[in-house]
């Protein structure tokens, strides 16, 4: 199986930083960019909506070229929800994306998990995983402070 080929940097000093050069990268079909964001491991895993598990950069990288072949594709990361350790960091986000199809424009939305970890070269992705769009959004309840027992 083929290595996934070197990357060029991406400067991430947070998790945050990265997820925003990754939306960045997706909305403006720029798939080198994209493909910065991920971490050089072969285990890294994509679900996109509606699509299988892709393992590994060679896959993912495919599907995202694919993906940008076919269409004009935005996408916003909106009411995320984070969780962080030391070296791992777990964002829960509704995204709202816009697909430019012939027939004109169509938004969805998307919950997606991106996890990310801090390795050597700094914070990079390692799974992203969308599930199948909804015409409408959903309702979103922010998770209010609780003390556990």
């Amino acid at each position: 199986m083929p290595k996934t080929p070197r990357q060029p940097a991406v400067l991430a000093t947070s998790a945050s930083d990265v997820e925003a050069a990754f939306y960045e990268a997706l909305q403006n079909a720029h798939l080198d960019r994209l493909m910065a964001c991920w971490a050089e491991d072969e285990e890294i895993v994509c679900t996109l909506p509606g699509g299988p598990r892709l393992v590994g950069g060679v896959a993912i990288r495919l599907a995202f070229e694919r993906m940008f072949s076919l269409s004009a594709i935005r996408a916003w990361p909106q009411h995320m929800h984070t969780i962080d350790s030391m070296t791992a960091s777990v964002h829960s986000v509704i995204e709202r994306v816009e697909i430019m199809l012939p027939e004109g424009p169509r938004q969805n939305w998307v919950a997606a998990t991106n996890v990310y970890f801090k390795t050597v070269h700094g914070w990079r992705m390692v799974m992203h995983h969308a599930s199948p769009g909804a015409a409408q959004p959903p309702e979103v309840k922010e998770p209010g402070k609780r003390l556990l027992h």
